[in-house]
């Protein structure tokens, strides 16, 4: 992988992490698009760790949001009241909705690895992202606030975080769905989303160390990662503050159709 190869793929991570298009699927189609031939060792580290990117970003951003929750869980737990607010309980929501994804994701990593070496199978589950992103549209009610949600919302959203393993599944989409469904607001639905992000993008930058010092040469492919951190960190960040206007007054169809689309152009290209 070159230079040039991870920062046009930070930009593509920054736009597609927080957008529900798939920032897994787009990584492993970038390169079948522009016919590079990278190494499959260096793929899947580095999928996973240019997420670290874009989880500085969403740490960024919601900084406040995430030490008012950390200060209200916190002094929660000390006075043996652990739900006492609106913060404390979010914090307790966002560990809840994160534990079926930390899961799945230990039980089906070899499974994993290996569908994001399909275009095949990443195109076909663009078309479960745009299923996701339509059919919620048409359920939700969209009258519910971030505060409103209870356990079992956030419980349920993590389960859709389940899907998003796979490259295809967009994670920010099938959430924002799963919130959605619930009759959650798209942008609160969103918000519950980025932040439940963290320690799920936490966790698979972690777990991608081991893989990572077993590549060869690593001394030389550091530079690259560092080439897509700092790009996906900043385009994801600016990917976050669009998003959120945007679904203000828009539906989650429009993302659906492109990823439709996207998932028709590879299947045909794929065929030739």
């Amino acid at each position: 992988m070159t230079m040039l190869q991870a920062f046009i793929l930070g930009i593509i991570q920054g736009i597609t992490e927080f957008l529900p298009i798939s920032s897994s699927g787009h990584l492993v189609i970038a390169p079948f698009i522009f016919g590079w031939d990278i190494p499959a060792d260096q793929i899947f580290p580095f999928d996973v760790l240019v997420q670290m990117g874009t989880l500085l970003a969403v740490i960024i951003y919601f900084w406040k949001d995430l030490l008012n929750v950390i200060k209200a869980f916190v002094r929660g737990i000390i006075n043996k009241n652990p739900f006492a607010d609106n913060d404390a309980r979010l914090g307790w929501y966002l560990i809840i909705a994160t534990i079926p994804a930390m899961i799945g994701g230990l039980l089906l990593k070899d499974i994993v690895e290996s569908a994001f070496q399909s275009v095949v199978a990443t195109a076909i589950f663009l078309l479960v992202t745009a299923f996701l992103l339509v059919s919620s549209e048409y359920i939700g009610k969209h009258n519910k606030e971030l505060h409103q949600i209870s356990w079992v919302n956030a419980l349920l959203i993590g389960f859709f975080q389940v899907l998003s393993i796979f490259p295809g599944v967009s994670r920010s989409g099938s959430t924002i769905a799963g919130g959605v469904f619930q009759n959650i607001k798209r942008e609160d639905a969103a918000r519950f989303s980025f932040l439940m992000s963290i320690p799920v993008m936490l966790g698979a930058g972690i777990l991608s160390l081991v893989d990572l010092l077993d590549i060869p040469n690593l001394g030389n492919f550091l530079p690259v990662l560092i080439i897509g951190f700092i790009t996906s960190g900043i385009v994801g960040y600016l990917s976050i503050h669009w998003l959120l206007k945007f679904l203000n007054k828009h539906k989650l169809s429009v993302f659906a159709i492109y990823c439709i689309f996207l998932s028709i152009l590879i299947l045909i290209i794929n065929s030739f």
